[in-house]
């Protein structure tokens, strides 16, 4: 199973862009890998280049000793880029191994802990007086699991003015409502996408009873594991992070401090399923459930699945609706993820069990895409 071509793809899909990488052995069997670092997928796509050179002529099936090479070939490792790097080839890697030996992804990493996947939903919608609508839809779907988002996701165009102050009442008083409508049986979180200060979540967090809210994901930036610290000082509600954390290295002071309830962890970004197994181990030596991050292609749905298999410790995972991007999906790959009910399906077919047409890959364009610009009411610049 020796290496012969790397080919990288980073093309428009959707609303962004994604970047797939392909590596081919010389008895012809391939394996695909997917980048989850979006709008900077050049970034990405050189380290592989650098990569390829030393990749060429290897072993495909010396998966772990691969990883180790890429993050510590170069003086200064580690950074998402090349975590990011390292991920797609390695999921790669281990789609090949699979189908060598004709199993699925998951009988590499132990076999299967469950026979479906657990899901939860998103609600994107504002938070207003009518997001109590769009959630009880779901419920009575049969989902058990609901994150709200912040309801205000910015124009690529333009800058969007974000007015912390009065977007925490609106999230609040959504929260307080949505509760109210949909019981205490559903699981109920909310992601600020790291927008807020420490004060502003401590702020909000006081404005919401006790019960109400299960969890919190990504209130602050995830550079300062101090400032976690300080919100958890002051509150109960569990924290759902990790999806910004690249290494077991990264999750470590945040476990060690007790920081983390939910584990969001992104095998696109982390280093793939080499890294991702580990991190989730971490995890389980402090009973915390891995929620994983799904924010990319059916492709990276698929390969999360694979990883959701193969734990003990998993809650549930990101479902991200295709909505009007079906089509152009249906075309580029050869099969979709299945869904029954809030569960994915878990395919038994060989490595990850999903194949890109490559003529329709090549055919796709390339734009640069940034994410929306928020501003704060006095101009200044504020996360996404």
């Amino acid at each position: 199973m020796v290496i012969n071509e790397i080919s990288t793809f980073v093309k428009r899909l959707g609303f962004r862009n994604v970047l797939f990488v392909k590596v081919t052995c010389k008895c012809g069997t391939y394996g695909w890998g997917e980048s989850g670092l979006s709008s900077r997928e050049f970034a990405v796509a050189g380290v592989i280049s650098h990569f390829e050179q030393f990749l060429i002529g290897r072993d495909a099936q010396n998966v772990a000793a691969l990883w180790q090479e890429m993050y510590r070939s170069q003086y200064f490792e580690g950074g998402r880029v090349l975590s990011a790097a390292i991920a797609a080839i390695d999921i790669a890697l281990y789609d090949i191994l699979g189908k060598k030996l004709n199993v699925p992804i998951y009988q590499l990493l132990g076999g299967k802990q469950r026979n479906k996947v657990p899901l939860f939903a998103t609600v994107t919608a504002p938070l207003d007086d009518n997001i109590v609508k769009p959630c009880l839809s779901l419920q009575e779907k049969g989902w058990t699991h609901i994150r709200l988002t912040t309801g205000l996701h910015g124009d690529i165009n333009k800058t969007t003015v974000y007015d912390t102050r009065k977007e925490l009442a609106n999230a609040a008083r959504a929260i307080i409502q949505v509760r109210k409508a949909l019981g205490t049986d559903i699981k109920l979180g909310i992601d600020f996408h790291h927008r807020l200060s420490v004060a502003e979540t401590k702020s909000f967090l006081q404005r919401l009873p006790d019960g109400v809210l299960d969890y919190i994901e990504e209130p602050i930036r995830a550079e300062s594991p101090d400032s976690y610290l300080q919100i958890r000082s002051s509150c109960n509600t569990s924290f759902a992070i990790g999806e910004e954390f690249t290494s077991k290295w990264a999750f470590y002071p945040f476990l060690k401090n007790q920081l983390i309830d939910l584990a969001r962890i992104d095998i696109c970004n982390a280093g793939g399923f080499t890294e991702a197994m580990k991190i989730a181990s971490l995890c389980e030596t402090l009973y915390i459930d891995m929620m994983p991050h799904n924010p990319l292609s059916p492709l990276c749905t698929l390969a999360t699945a694979q990883f959701c298999a193969a734990i003990p410790n998993l809650d549930s995972l990101e479902w991200l609706p295709y909505g009007d991007e079906t089509s152009l999906y249906s075309e580029l790959f050869s099969k979709m993820p299945q869904t029954e009910g809030p569960f994915l399906q878990l395919s038994d077919a060989p490595g990850l069990g999903i194949d890109i047409n490559e003529d329709a890959l090549r055919k796709l364009p390339f734009d640069y895409w940034e994410a929306p610009r928020l501003a704060k009411p006095d101009g200044s610049y504020t996360n996404w």
